[in-house]
């Protein structure tokens, strides 16, 4: 007759099927993949239009265009929306996520930049309502507002009270409705308990990859240079989640014209790979 199991050995084998490292770690890496579906690859964020008119052209050029994304255009206003919706999330405030959310979407210069926002943005919340449900995010995602929920469901939730009419998510960025990317994906980061550097980090990363990527498909890099960019690159996505961290909310916004007025010339341009 065999004994009984080792008590030390089994403590040790539990241990090693614990998850370990920080937490919501997982989500975080399956959130920003490539294959998370979400249709990111589809958008130049007016890149496309520099190429053709050759303000963008090789390695050196593409690296200038995306830091200045980052630090000072559409990068910044996402990590600023993505602050001020992690935050919103964390304190259970409907309210000032429908606000994050709502300049998420206003604050793009062109409608292609709207879409890029909006779409996205309704993909990854339908995604995570599938696959990652959460009973703050899916209260907020309603179309319509729920009758008031007792306060003990209320605290369960991490709602604060009272509760307000949730937004009418359409997605594609037109009037107040839609969900932008970066305002969902920051409210999901909170609700998982990704800490707010780690989700700055990692969404400004990706927006800087997905840019990469891009000048990739148009042909004006490779993938050596792909990766040298993201190199080089490294720093000025740190510095960019370190300030959005701290800036003050009354300092939103970003300043990137040339990349406004490339949108803009995109949306007539007659032959296009990508959506914006």
């Amino acid at each position: 007759m065999p004994g009984p199991p080792c008590t030390a050995m089994t403590r040790k084998a539990e241990a090693a099927t614990e998850p370990r490292g920080r937490p919501g770690l997982y989500r975080l890496l399956a959130w920003l993949s490539p294959g998370f579906p979400i249709g990111a690859f589809s958008y130049s964020h007016g890149l496309e239009a520099a190429v053709a008119d050759s303000a963008v052209h090789d390695r050196m050029s593409l690296a200038g265009w995306i830091a200045a994304m980052v630090a000072q255009g559409g990068g910044r206003i996402d990590a600023d929306v993505l602050c001020a919706a992690y935050r919103a999330a964390q304190d259970g405030d409907v309210t000032a996520l429908d606000a994050a959310n709502r300049r998420g979407i206003a604050f793009r210069a062109t409608a292609e930049l709207a879409l890029e926002a909006a779409q996205p943005g309704a993909a990854f919340l339908a995604t995570c309502r599938a696959a990652w449900p959460d009973a703050f995010l899916e209260a907020w995602a309603a179309p319509h507002p729920d009758p008031l929920p007792a306060s003990g469901e209320r605290e369960n939730m991490g709602m604060a009270s009272p509760r307000v009419p949730s937004p009418r998510l359409r997605g594609e960025g037109q009037g107040e409705g839609g969900v932008c990317h970066a305002a969902v994906f920051g409210a999901a980061a909170a609700r998982a308990g990704i800490a707010l550097d780690d989700a700055l980090i990692g969404y400004l990363q990706a927006f800087a990859a997905n840019l990469v990527s891009a000048g990739l498909r148009l042909g004006i890099i490779g993938q050596t240079d792909g990766q040298r960019i993201l190199s080089a690159l490294e720093p000025v996505v740190g510095r960019a989640a370190a300030a959005a961290a701290i800036r003050d909310p009354g300092d939103f916004g970003g300043a990137t014209f040339a990349a406004d007025l490339a949108s803009m010339a995109h949306e007539t341009q007659y032959t296009r790979l990508f959506r914006s």
